[in-house]
């Protein structure tokens, strides 16, 4: 008979824990004895914050295993309240500081360390104050249950916008108190790209919890009542309670002197056996360094997950079983309120670093067949390399975003490429999918770029596009482009686009966009097979407006109590709706849609409407949210009400009104609009000039140019003259050829005054009227060419900078109704 093993276990929770019952499981004889020097030996620690937000209301539900439990099911010995001091491998004995025992010595055959990882509390002024609190084990949140059900506390400051920090923002907000969150980088969990985590972020924010990102904790100080938290820019923040949640470091200071290998940040170097450097001693989960799954670098992911799996795997190693663990790929999810954010594999930060070659694709399909009721949107990206490899995945949405995110995970874990997800044969009915699911969207989507059958760019190359090269094309509907656009563009719905190909200039590159991807994939086919050299907006409109989020909250010096002033969009009715019920005359549901379709359904409705009529809108497209407000400021409509419940369904309740009460300036945005009739080069300079500043101060611009005001955006350079006969070679022979050519209003002095100003402006470091005009269309000033002017002058549009979008009178109305600033030069 062998010799009845003795095996030491450092720690409980999800490694050791899972550890000890296998190994009871492969081996009936060993004596196993755990070490947890807190009480609790298994226990949620990943649903922490969910008890103190009550939606898990029993304490008792947190604790997966007792000791008792342990030893009675397992026959394990278990010794809580005894901390690990020190490993001695040469005589294979630890060291151990017990509440019961005080300090000895235990002799061990193999010994699996499963320490875990402890909050880190950076060395500021202050950070003692008791008011601090960290979520790492049952006795800290018991700390926390205490103080917020305590009186008078009503605010809280959670620094960290991880995964922890996130969970126990909402779930503060959840159990009743003021919640901001303060975050030292641009954006919240830091594993998802910017575009993502933006959703993330406004979700929070439109649940009432305040964003402060790119400001870094500087210390903190005791206040008369509760506590100050003092920022890099001065400000102090006060409130009830800290949340400290910046991240972890693995708790191995214990093994300093052991001889056992660590890495650069203390964690414990193993290899796929999960033996350390050292003979007969293992080691598990958040304290451990493992191989990334795709790339087979070392990396360290604190994940529950894989410490589960790596107990198993030590328990099959000491019972004698080959198993081993061949990495971690990352994969995780949060929710986040009524959203849901999940992640598999690299993101684009990662293999930036690694200086790896990929394409990345982002679609936007419906969770579930779109006329079955309750479907949204479901925001999906797919990371992958030039031959299709796949190397990470990244979702958010209300419904559906884990299955998508699980599926892409096994595909990498058995090295898929994109076309294995167009092949993929999922599970349909509508209640739960479509008959092409997201991931064979997403799917088809890389495919196609593989194949070279669509170039695509990403929103954050719009930079990275030269206006005098390229036309940046929108191919959404009028109402669309008209509720909001990428600055710059000229719009040609898709449904328009054969029969006005002859508004592009094929010398240029066409940089196409729509909503979500979809019909921008269908303009660039039509656009490429008529010889177009064009490219498509992945993900569309909707990720670019999604990534210009900004936190609302504004940030003043000295003490604030209310911890700076947010100023959230959410609309929940004024002061008399919150006293009364609303009326509601017509009921409006257009769940399922995705945009364009709830605005276009919403103004066919609101049309049919008498003047202080109301109607109520359900939608579950996320961009609703914003793009309703848009529409309502557009048309002069009033929103009563602006909610979305937990699943995600907007509503929103509107009130037709055609005659405002409020003065009109009142009611606009900041926008300007210029009617340029002059074609002199002062006023020429003296439009830009303001147009230039009122852009630069936030405004909106759009200019006008009709009857003698065309010659300053006609072009420079003269390619092949159009050919032109009658008056419009008459005015074409009198008129100036560009704005090089323009006179002045006054001293033109047979074109000497021209040539003084132009020098004055140069030798003063004034910017030319050729500088300002390239200044303002870079600022996103409008330019807008008279169709009637050009038509009665012979203008043709080949002729015209190519920035100039072609409008009528209509179209300017249309601008000025939305302007409280109008001028005509």
């Amino acid at each position: 008979m062998n010799k009845r093993k003795k095996v030491l276990i450092v720690g409980g929770v999800a490694g050791g824990a899972s550890a000890a019952a296998r190994l009871r499981r492969l081996d009936e004889y060993a004596e196993i004895i755990m070490f947890e020097k807190g009480p609790y030996i298994s226990f949620a620690n990943c649903g922490l914050p969910y008890y103190i937000g009550g939606t898990i209301e029993e304490r008792a539900r947190l604790l997966v295993q007792t000791p008792k439990g342990m030893e009675e099911r397992f026959n394990i010995d278990v010794r809580t309240k005894s901390e690990v001091i020190a490993v001695d491998p040469t005589k294979r004995t630890v060291h151990v500081r017990s509440a019961e025992r005080g300090l000895y010595e235990e002799s061990y055959d193999e010994l699996i360390l499963s320490p875990g990882a402890r909050p880190l509390v950076p060395d500021l002024p202050g950070k003692e104050n008791p008011l601090i609190y960290t979520v790492r084990n049952i006795p800290d949140i018991d700390r926390i249950k205490e103080q917020i059900s305590s009186d008078n506390n009503q605010s809280s400051i959670v620094i960290g916008g991880g995964f922890i920090g996130v969970e126990m923002a909402e779930n503060l907000k959840q159990a009743g108190l003021d919640v901001t969150l303060i975050e030292g980088n641009d954006q919240l969990l830091t594993p998802f790209d910017p575009e993502l985590a933006a959703a993330l972020a406004q979700e929070m924010e439109q649940n009432g919890v305040k964003l402060i990102f790119s400001q870094r904790v500087q210390g903190f100080r005791t206040l008369d009542e509760g506590i100050g938290v003092e920022l890099l820019n001065g400000s102090v923040l006060s409130a009830d309670l800290v949340i400290l949640a910046i991240g972890v470091t693995p708790d191995t200071s214990f093994l300093q002197d052991s001889g056992v290998a660590l890495g650069s940040r203390g964690h414990i170097l193993v290899n796929e056996r999960m033996e350390s450097s050292v003979s007969h001693i293992y080691a598990v989960g958040d304290a451990i360094e493992v191989k990334d799954y795709i790339h087979g670098t070392q990396t360290a992911i604190p994940l529950a997950g894989p410490a589960n799996k790596q107990g198993r795997i030590v328990a099959d190693q000491i019972a004698g079983l080959s198993t081993t663990y061949k990495g971690t790929q990352g994969t995780s999810i949060i929710k986040v309120f009524g959203l849901t954010g999940a992640s598999t594999g690299s993101n684009e930060k990662t293999l930036k670093r690694m200086q790896k070659d990929y394409r990345s694709v982002i679609v936007h399909p419906a969770s579930h067949a779109s006329y079955y009721p309750g479907s949204s949107a479901v925001t999906l990206k797919l990371l992958f390399a030039p031959d299709g490899t796949i190397l990470g995945a990244q979702a958010v949405g209300y419904e559906g975003v884990d299955k998508r995110i699980d599926d892409i995970a096994v595909a990498i874990h058995f090295g898929g490429n994109v076309r294995d997800l167009t092949e993929l044969e999922l599970s349909y009915a509508p209640p739960y999918s479509s008959a092409k699911d997201p991931v064979n969207m997403v799917g088809y989507a890389a495919e196609n770029m593989i194949e070279g059958r669509v170039d695509s760019f990403t929103y954050d190359r719009l930079s990275e596009r030269n206006p005098a090269e390229s036309i940046l094309l929108d191919v959404r509907s009028d109402l669309e482009h008209r509720n909001g656009s990428i600055p710059g563009s000229l719009s040609i719905p898709v449904d328009e686009l054969r029969q006005r190909l002859d508004e592009l200039d094929a010398s240029k590159e066409i940089w196409v966009y729509c909503q979500v991807g979809l019909r921008g994939y269908t303009a660039t086919q039509i656009l490429r097979q008529h010889g177009y050299k064009v490219k498509n907006l992945s993900g569309g409109y909707k990720t670019y407006r999604q990534v210009q989020f900004k936190p609302s909250t504004v940030l003043s010096g000295g003490v604030d109590g209310d911890h700076g002033s947010n100023n959230s969009n959410d609309i929940h009715g004024n002061e008399k709706n919150k006293a009364e019920e609303l009326r509601i005359d017509n009921e409006l549901n257009v769940c399922g849609l995705s945009c364009p379709g709830p605005l276009i359904e919403v103004k066919q409705k609101m049309d049919q409407l008498a003047d202080g009529q109301t109607l109520r809108v359900k939608a579950s497209d996320p961009g609703f949210y914003e793009d309703v407000k848009a529409w309502a400021t557009m048309s002069g409509s009033d929103v009563l009400k602006l909610e979305r419940d937990k699943g995600g369904v907007i509503e929103a309740v509107l009130a037709k009104n055609t005659t405002p009460v409020k003065s009109h300036s009142q009611q606009l945005d900041k926008a300007s609009t210029m009617v340029v009739f002059s074609g002199e080069l002062d006023k020429a300079i003296a439009s830009f000039i303001i147009a230039n500043g009122a852009a630069a101060s936030g405004r909106k611009v759009t200019m006008f140019f009709t009857f003698w005001g065309l010659n300053i955006i006609r072009k420079q350079e003269r390619l092949q003259a159009p050919v032109k006969t009658g008056m419009a070679r008459m005015f074409d022979m009198m008129l100036p050829a560009n704005s090089l050519k323009l006179g002045l209003s006054k001293m033109n002095m047979f074109g000497a005054g021209p040539k003084m100003i132009r020098g004055l402006m140069k030798k003063n470091n004034v910017a030319s009227l050729e500088q300002l005009m390239q200044s303002a269309i870079a600022q996103g000033v409008e330019i807008v060419a008279c169709q009637m002017s050009m038509d009665l002058m012979g203008i043709q549009r080949e002729e015209l900078i190519d920035q100039a979008v072609i409008g009528g009178v209509g179209y300017y109305l249309g601008q000025a109704d939305q302007a409280n600033h109008n001028l005509f030069i």
